[in-house]
């Protein structure tokens, strides 16, 4: 088995699409539009053949309930500062500083998109 996608629902595809790709670097790797169900599906990732996140947008939903059960994404970057930095500088909300995590040396980061699901910055290199 491979690990192909993950699907969250948004309300904005364009402001969604612009925080994956302009804010954290991803790439639109693939569109389908059905008009007879009224839905739009977007897959942004890095590079092709790898885990993505696909997403869906119902053309006539406004908002979602984020839930509690759902906890966040996660991306490794080579340097969280300058990635929060940049994050930042660009408009993204990054709610969570760059530093240890609690009870561990790793350095980490949260930062939120635009219909408030979690990305999760983990720093890669020492």
């Amino acid at each position: 088995m491979k690990f192909l996608h993950t699907m969250i629902r948004v309300t904005d595809l364009d402001q969604s699409i612009e925080f994956y790709t302009k804010i954290l670097g991803m790439k639109v790797l693939d569109r389908f539009e059905n008009t007879e169900y009224r839905y739009t599906l977007v897959f942004v990732g890095y590079e092709a053949n790898s885990a993505t996140i696909e997403l869906t947008h119902n053309w006539d939903t406004d908002a979602y309930e984020l839930g509690n059960a759902f906890g966040h994404l996660a991306l490794g970057v080579d340097d969280i500062y300058a990635a929060c930095d940049k994050i930042k500088a660009q408009g993204g909300n990054v709610t969570r500083e760059p530093g240890p995590m609690l009870g561990g040396t790793t350095h980490i980061a949260f930062v939120k998109d635009p219909d408030g699901y979690a990305v999760e910055l983990i720093q890669t290199s020492k």
